[in-house]
């Protein structure tokens, strides 16, 4: 038995922040931000919103592209690292707001990697037999985590969903493999600092500014490029699949030139490549999500291309899997 999508959907929140808007904020311009990330643009969240309501828009419309009822999932697992609290899951809290009852729903933190990383548990639990349809939502406020005063990391960071309906698969379709990896000893390169039970929320900790993202860029930059290149090359090698065989490669959305090297490395060509990284930048584990959204109902992909999405995150985590696309745009 095979599993793989059978219904994709995205939503992106309607107020935009341009690198205009970020030139009133801190000391930075369009054209350091454009030449050096590839990002114009980002989506914000809402005062009132939060990480669920995007996730749940995200879930109906995939729902809806899946052809099946909301009350025919059976498990809900959403990966983020911005949930809307502590606990409960946001998995449950989008389980309450699409009015499904008594099926399992949690959590996965694996950052930006987190969507390769829900799509790789629930085609595992799918071909088991025990579960038909499984939910996977990637819902980030990364907004709500990013620091307006720090030049380095505010112009990367935007806000968004993605949603996915796995099931079985007829035929030689579906999610034919997945890479995962990770390396705990760089934790201290991309975090946030405050709000655990390491350091809890104090006067101090807020005064510091310590509840939002810290990175070390530079490092980050090498190791992501490294890891997500590395990671095509093995997924494509194992499976005696050539780069000239994919149809697109989809990568994590964080900067163009990780994008541009990660390509050269693994030996895919830039026109092979699908961007939208200008219009949102980094919406963490939500991104590759809506950038396969996007090019499916784009017709960029179309029954039976290969494609290969990879992601790379904090923890540090990285994901790459290979997948032979089984519906109509």
């Amino acid at each position: 038995m095979a599993a793989g999508i059978i219904g994709i959907g995205s939503y992106v929140p309607e107020k935009v922040l341009t690198n205009a808007d970020l030139e009133k904020i801190v000391d930075t311009s369009d054209d350091w931000i454009v030449s050096r990330t590839g990002i114009k643009e980002r989506r914000i969240c809402p005062e009132d919103k939060a990480a669920s309501d995007l996730g749940t828009s995200a879930a109906i419309r995939a729902i809806e592209d899946a052809g099946i009822s909301a009350d025919e999932i059976e498990m809900i697992i959403c990966a983020t690292i911005t949930p809307d609290m502590v606990f409960p899951s946001t998995a449950c809290i989008i389980q309450d707001k699409l009015g499904i009852v008594d099926i399992p729903c949690f959590d996965l933190s694996a950052a930006c990697s987190g969507f390769i990383y829900g799509l790789e548990i629930a085609r595992n639990l799918v071909e088991t037999g025990r579960y038909k349809n499984i939910l996977v939502v990637a819902a980030e406020c990364m907004s709500r985590v990013t620091d307006y005063t720090d030049r380095t990391t505010c112009v990367l960071l935007g806000d968004g969903a993605a949603a996915a309906i796995i099931s079985k698969i007829e035929g030689d379709f579906g999610i034919l493999d997945t890479y995962l990896g990770a390396a705990g000893k760089y934790s201290n390169l991309l975090y946030v600092p405050a709000g655990g039970s390491k350091m809890p929320a104090s006067h101090q900790t807020v005064e510091k500014r310590l509840h939002f993202m810290k990175m070390e860029g530079s490092t980050l930059f090498r190791i992501a490029v490294n890891a997500m290149s590395d990671s095509v090359k093995k997924i494509l090698e194992r499976n005696k699949i050539s780069p000239e065989d994919i149809a697109l490669f989809i990568p994590h959305q964080a900067n163009i030139r990780i994008i541009q090297g990660v390509a050269k490395l693994a030996g895919i060509p830039m026109e092979k490549v699908f961007l939208n990284i200008e219009k949102y930048g980094n919406m963490s584990a939500a991104s590759v999500g809506v950038a396969l959204d996007e090019a499916v109902k784009s017709g960029k992909i179309k029954k039976g291309d290969l494609i290969c999405m990879v992601s790379f995150g904090a923890g540090l985590t990285w994901a790459a899997n290979v997948i032979r696309w089984s519906k109509n745009g």
